[in-house]
């Protein structure tokens, strides 16, 4: 029966794909069956999983697409919690039809997208798998449902799917918000809810991108029952940016926001208004007449601050806090930690990458705290401080007798001792090669062999490894095993250098309140601070402190209480003097004439004024 049913679905499709397309509107369903057919050149009898890449080939792919995915989380997170008990499953998926972001719903529904592969790194590209949602939604950049019988292949007939496509800041196609269920007993009424329910979330995703993106700029929301037209524009009213349907109602092109066409040829707002936060305005059009009421969102920059919320004393602290404290406001740990927050408490094994003295060892403590483990035993191993002849017996633990100096009792070894919990080895990268492959066989035996043991002990770990070398490039030439590599990269999170960090002086401010709490530190230190790149990262930046706090004179830490190595001074004037001289060149070329220079940087004139005072720079260029 289900091949003869195959053999009428084929039929089917084949008939209807050799009809010439109709001058009316004809089915989707149809045109996608012919695009698959003629275009595509498939076979609709075909069977086999979908093509699937690597964690590797994953990760490779929703690099380019972080920012939104982070974005796009939290609202995924929410879909898949309303639509669970209806046995969906909660896809976003790339361009390309790639499934990036997966949430399974629970029991025998998670089994069956597991069983299909329909799941992370799987791709539906129409030219792959045929009429299908995700694939046939992105084709044609329109949402759909591919109900049952109506997929090109037959085997994915038990499958309902309904798709939103998902645009960026930009108004580009930027991948699809996809749910699927196997649940035969809805009909196309239920899903058409879902479907619904899925566009919001989808426009809710694309409106956060948006605001997240033009975070610096004055946000206008457009009237309209939708309330998805969205510009940006800067201080001196030009637009610097337009969503899909407001790039669609104002015919705007990439070349005229280029070009910073003014927001008074779209739109005209009232000259008073300036909110300090998001108010509902009476917007016109260009030639005056009344359109209705939008909003106005001020730039971050510009909006009141307000005092957090005090701490209640009932209320525990959130498990991240940690986490959050040590990232600050730098956007490269802030990054890493929402990575983090994602994967939860999976037993996913987190690779550190930074500098020596980075404080990996200090954010390994955090992502044990943060985890279901916490109240579970973490341990630590720093593989470059141990003798090669000692790790292997710290490591995996030893029996009485089993070797000349061996404790009487033997050892159980860090592995085990970790078990239930976290075990960090810090530098990673120095641990000799024999280790290297008896460190592997315990992570895919989940058991360790302890010298002179009869048998193995079974273990339960979460490993957190650290390094500053480049284990990538070492694998590669051969001097660390490269399946170690793999496993240990479950996650990796760049640890920026102090250097590096955008908030580099309420670091050094934070870790002065713990080093030097009774000393305030004088403009003079300040700017050494600033200036110094800290090539021993955190480290070094304690031990500059504690010991400054201890002779500095009447509480007041001046320049001559730093202890900072002359080879490490740092030429940090060479940023400004760069921007110096493009905006002073570029003040020239204009005349003097700001404006005209501004434009000429793609700079709003506020801006540009801004900079001209910090940097000193005299308005004759």
């Amino acid at each position: 029966m289900a091949n003869l049913s195959a053999s009428n679905h084929v039929a089917r499709v084949l008939s209807t794909a050799s009809q010439v397309a109709g001058v009316e509107a004809e089915s989707r369903i149809a045109a996608s069956w012919r695009r698959c057919v003629v275009n595509h050149k498939l076979d609709p009898a075909r069977r086999g999983p979908p093509q699937t890449l690597t964690e590797a080939e994953v990760r490779h792919v929703a690099e380019p697409m972080e920012e939104l995915i982070q974005v796009a989380v939290p609202e995924l997170e929410d879909l898949a919690r309303l639509l669970r008990d209806s046995g969906y499953c909660v896809n976003l998926a790339d361009p390309n039809a790639t499934m990036l972001v997966s949430r399974l719903p629970e029991g025998d529904y998670a089994r069956m997208f597991l069983e299909w592969k329909i799941y992370t790194g799987s791709n539906f590209a129409e030219t792959f798998e045929g009429t299908n949602g995700l694939g046939t939604a992105l084709a044609e950049q329109r949402p759909i449902i591919v109900h049952g019988d109506e997929h090109f292949r037959e085997q994915w007939h038990m499958f309902t799917c309904a798709v939103s496509p998902l645009f960026d800041h930009a108004g580009r196609l930027a991948g699809a918000v996809n749910i699927s269920s196997c649940r035969s007993d809805l009909g196309r009424g239920a899903h058409e809810l879902a479907l619904a329910v899925t566009s919001d979330a989808t426009r809710r995703i694309e409106r956060s991108f948006f605001r997240r993106r033009y975070r610096a700029s004055w946000i206008a929301t457009l009237p309209g029952s939708d309330g998805q037209g969205m510009l940006a524009y800067d201080d001196d009213r030009r637009v610097v940016g337009a969503c899909r349907s407001a790039r669609a109602a104002f015919g705007l092109t990439d070349a005229m926001i280029s070009d910073g066409i003014e927001l008074s040829r779209l739109i005209q707002l009232d000259e008073r208004a300036a909110p300090s936060s998001e108010e509902r305005v009476a917007l016109r059009r260009a030639d005056g007449s009344p359109w209705g009421h939008g909003r106005i969102a001020p730039p971050l920059r510009a909006r009141s601050p307000r005092p957090p919320p005090a701490p209640s004393r009932d209320k525990p602290a959130g498990r991240f806090d940690g986490l959050h404290k040590l990232a600050g406001r730098d956007p490269v740990l802030i990054k890493g930690v929402k990575r983090l927050m994602t994967v939860g408490n999976l037993d996913l094994p987190i690779l550190l990458h930074g500098e020596t003295g980075a404080g990996k060892d200090v954010f390994a403590r955090a992502i044990h705290a943060a985890s279901n483990r916490a109240a579970n035993n973490y341990v630590a191993l720093n593989c470059a401080a141990m003798p090669e002849s000692l790790i292997d017996a710290e490591l995996f633990g030893y029996e009485a007798g089993a070797f000349t100096g061996a404790r009487r009792e033997g050892s159980k070894g860090l592995i085990v001792q970790a078990s239930g919990g976290t075990l960090f080895l810090d530098e990673i990268g120095d641990m000799p090669l024999a280790l290297q492959t008896r460190l592997l066989r315990v992570l895919e035996n989940r058991e360790v062999w302890p010298l002179g043991a009869l048998k193995p002990v079974p273990v339960d770990i979460r490993l957190i490894s650290a390094t500053h070398r480049d284990l990538a490039q070492m694998a590669e030439d051969g001097s660390f095993r490269a399946d170690l590599y793999y496993r240990l990269r479950g996650m990796e999170v760049r640890l920026p250098a102090l250097r590096e960090r955008a908030d580099k002086r309420e670091v050094i401010a934070q870790i002065a309140d713990e080093e030097a709490p009774h000393c305030r530190i004088a403009p003079d230190a300040w700017a050494q601070l600033m200036a110094y790149p800290f090539p021993g990262n955190m480290r070094q930046l304690r031990h500059v402190l504690r010991l400054a706090g201890c002779t500095a004179e009447g509480g007041v830490i001046s320049d001559a209480d730093l202890d900072l190595p002359v080879g490490g001074r740092s030429a940090v004037a060479d940023h400004d003097a760069a921007e110096r001289a493009m905006i002073a060149n570029a003040l020239r070329a204009s005349g003097g004439r700001v404006t005209e220079a501004a434009k000429a940087l793609k700079l709003s004139r506020a801006t540009l004024y801004r900079k001209i005072k910090a940097l000193k720079i005299g308005l004759d260029g």
